[in-house]
């Protein structure tokens, strides 16, 4: 259970009973319970057997597992801040304290939990405060800015007496003198042909009309408004019946049954658009059937928006939603659900946080798209990987688990191959469509010749026209965000650079402004060169704004969207791209790698990638088998229902070994390279990395620090450390980095290791001047 704990004179903390014992601390006097917070657990056993591995094996506290698992409404501290939920009126609910602190927020708008120890003059305020933010009275603070609001769509019918088609020219008749009304109720039976509900909005656009026209009718009560709730999670609907598989479905589906016989872990190897989900569908129903929990890992919130929707035509009732684009309360509400083990909580869909929830009944875990990087965390510890930490959670339950992936990370299909996992291959789209025909295009050749139109090459462009002219829809691929990540200055060469952070600024044409995408510094477009003063300022490089803007003048009638960072902050960013991406209300959709991760889109021809070089020649050991799972993976999205796609990939260096391989589909062959090439250099899967990451605002403390890290690690491990070295980005927030890497050979112990490394950061952090270094260590690294 929760308790509150007191630390100094005035602070309070939450903390969690890890076990209860009769033995007095030595050299220091405990302090009291302040108050025990819940009446039941909130967290099960083994949710804390699970929290000590990932402790242990990613090397952090348990403290920091702790802060990471738990929503943090749940963390309630002396600094924590409240706020009134808005259109609170039932006042009468509340005790006579719960009214005092009601009414003092009537006259300030947030309190903090000090305040409230003062008004109420008493130190046990916790229990208010949990039974204020049950009865939907407060929230804490932190999540306010993301309070959830259903959404509601503002739809419009005609009134009762005039739905009958045989008044339709009666009704035309009373509005005889009023021609604008008239026109806009003869767009409405248009549009009521297509027997769908009719959005204020759409009709509005339809019939050119003002919103003063639409007033009028309705206070003719000739028109009436409703709406229609669409909430993400309660679920009131018809659940459909599960697919029948194809033959080839059934066979994998078969096949994943029988390893799971003898292995705890199977890959499911399949093709982009075999159908995997359908796979996963089967297999889900069986479990919920039988009354155990279930759980799907997706590495990015875009995909879950899409998957959301899929799911709950199958096991609308079953199914809960877990991740950070939801408030703190909902977030609360599926943490308590799973906690009792409701009905509505036996499916969890999430991202990497949602392995953490409080399962006591879990039998099957699925992870999508294994190999993503967005599995892995960064910052702050714990640096886990979901997909890791997902088959030991498995493993505590005697569940089993199921790797989905088109193209998976080398480290687990080394697994699968020397037969630690099961492996399950998927070789056909569904519906037998073809893997789209891909397209190398030379852009050196198309430079030399005057080819090229901006970024565009004619033969993509020639791929653009006609995928328009049938009617389908194009994905063109960019990694970068922005217009251009670099402005120079054409007579001394200078570019503006951000005054934090070792990179130059990326411009942004929408706001005319100049951003850092490390740490969000910004300043506006300067008209002259800070240097030399001269005006002649150019770009360099080119990002998903600038392929947006030449898009726009290439293809004027052409409606274009653009899917980035910038465009999907919002609570429902991802929702209103992709769905209108699905309605088919945008032709062409430019974007980063969100676009890569399993998306389903029908009318999809046509995929470019505008530049492939980009990737290929990034210094990092993964960046191949990074490269080439993108690629494939974008290539994927192009022609999933009937016909074979296209995808044209840009790139300086078409014999490139990865996109050869890309164009022949050949992961194996890709796979074999790599694998030589890590045994030779001393890379996973063969060796385990962990990485130490430095950081302080003063270049000579870090610089020393990480000499004397380097020295002291290479007494232990000899020629195993690589380091110290500087990153690419060597400065970030004002904070100088260093990095050291330890590579560590399959025979070495690896606690032994990390023992080891434990006692040289204890004797690192003793030195006076190291102590106030930033110290990272990241198992695993990615």
């Amino acid at each position: 259970m929760r308790v509150a704990v007191e630390f100094g004179k005035s602070k309070i903390f939450t903390a969690l009973v890890y076990n209860i014992h009769n033995t007095a601390p030595v050299g220091y006097e405990a302090k009291e319970i302040y108050q025990i917070l819940d009446e039941v657990p909130i967290v099960n056993e083994l949710q804390l057997k699970h929290w000590e591995w990932i402790a242990s094996y990613y090397m952090c506290s348990l403290g920091e597992v702790f802060r990471a698992a738990l929503p943090s409404a749940f963390l309630l501290e002396s600094e924590t801040e409240i706020q009134l939920v808005a259109g609170f009126k039932n006042e009468e609910l509340l005790s006579g304290e719960e009214f005092l602190i009601f009414e003092a927020l009537q006259h300030q708008s947030q309190l903090s939990i000090s305040k409230i120890i003062e008004i109420l003059g008493k130190k046990n305020v916790f229990p208010i405060i949990k039974t204020l933010i049950e009865k939907n009275v407060i929230v804490v603070k932190e999540q306010i800015y993301e309070q959830y609001k259903p959404k509601l769509v503002k739809y419009i019918r005609l009134k009762e007496p005039w739905s009958a088609s045989e008044r339709l020219s009666e009704l035309l008749e009373t509005l005889s003198r009023a021609k604008k009304q008239r026109e806009l109720i003869l767009t409405y039976f248009q549009l009521q042909s297509l027997k769908k509900p009719i959005k204020v909005a759409q009709l509005q656009e339809k019939a050119s009309a003002s919103s003063a026209v639409i007033k009028a009718l309705l206070d003719k009560d000739i028109f009436e408004l409703y709406f229609i709730q669409k909430d993400r999670i309660s679920f009131s609907g018809k659940t459909s019946e599960i697919k029948e598989l194809t033959a080839h479905q059934q066979e994998a589906y078969s096949a994943i049954k029988d390893t799971f016989n003898t292995k705890q872990v199977t890959l499911l190897k399949g093709v982009t658009s075999s159908g995997k989900t359908e796979v996963y569908v089967k297999l889900i129903k069986q479990l919920l059937d039988d009354g155990e929990q279930v759980l799907y890992l997706l590495p990015e919130i875009a995909l879950t928006t899409q998957l959301i929707e899929r799911l709950q035509h199958y096991f609308g009732e079953y199914l809960s939603v877990f991740h950070s684009k939801y408030s703190m309360n909902e977030r609360v509400e599926v943490w308590n659900n799973v906690l009792e083990n409701k009905q509505k909580a036996q499916l969890i869909l999430g991202a990497r946080s949602s392995l953490f929830l409080p399962f006591s009944n879990l039998g099957f875990v699925i992870v999508d798209e294994e190999h993503e990087p967005s599995f892995k965390q960064f910052d702050p510890a714990p640096r886990y990987h979901a997909r890791d930490a997902a088959i030991v959670l498995a493993n505590l339950h005697n569940a089993k688990v199921l790797l989905g992936s088109a193209t998976p990370s080398v480290e687990t299909f080394y697994n699968a191959q020397q037969g630690k996992y099961g492996l399950v291959e998927l070789n056909r789209r569904f519906g037998d469509v073809l893997l789209p025909e891909i397209e190398l295009v030379d852009v050196k050749e198309k430079h030399r010749k005057k080819r090229m139109k901006g970024h565009f090459s004619d033969r993509l462009l020639e791929m653009i026209q006609d995928a328009l002219d049938e009617k389908e829809q194009v994905i063109l691929f960019q990694n970068r965000r922005g217009f251009a990540p670099v402005v120079e200055c054409e007579t001394c060469g200078v570019s503006p650079q951000c005054p934090q952070c070792d990179v130059s600024l990326t411009f942004h044409s929408f706001r005319k402004e100049l951003r850092c995408h490390y740490c969000g510094y910004r300043q506006a477009m300067p008209h002259n060169c800070g240097a030399c003063g001269s005006e002649k300022l150019n770009t360099k490089g080119f990002g998903t704004e600038q392929i947006e803007a030449e898009l726009e003048q290439l293809f004027p009638d052409t409606s274009i969207g653009r899917m980035d960072l910038d465009t999907t902050r919002g609570k429902y960013g991802y929702q209103k791209i992709i769905g209108k991406f699905e309605a088919q209300e945008i032709d062409i959709l430019v974007g980063t790698q969100m676009l890569s991760k399993g998306l389903d889109f029908a009318n999809v021809s046509l995929v470019g990638i505008m530049s492939a070089d980009s990737m290929l020649n990034f210094p990092d050991f993964r960046a191949h088998e990074r490269s080439y799972q993108l690629m494939v993976q974008v290539a994927g999205r192009a022609g999933r229902s009937k016909k074979r796609g296209k995808v044209a990939i840009q790139t300086f260096n078409p014999y490139h070994q990865i996109l050869q391989q890309v164009s022949t589909n050949s992961y194996n062959e890709m796979f074999k390279e790599q694998l030589d090439e890590r045994w030779q250099y001393h890379y996973p899967p063969f060796y385990r990395i962990i990485k130490i990451t430095l950081r302080h605002k003063d270049f000579i403390r870090v610089d020393e620090g990480a000499n004397w890290l380097g020295k002291s690690l290479t007494t232990i491990f000899k020629n195993q450390i690589l380091g110290p070295t500087t990153p690419a980005i060597s400065k970030i927030r004002n904070y100088f980095i260093r990095h050291i890497i330890i590579k560590i050979p399959q025979k070495q112990s690896l606690s032994a290791t990390k023992a080891n490394i434990l006692r040289v950061k204890n004797s690192f952090q003793a030195v006076k001047q190291f102590r106030s270094i930033k110290f990272n260590i990241d198992v695993d690294s990615y």
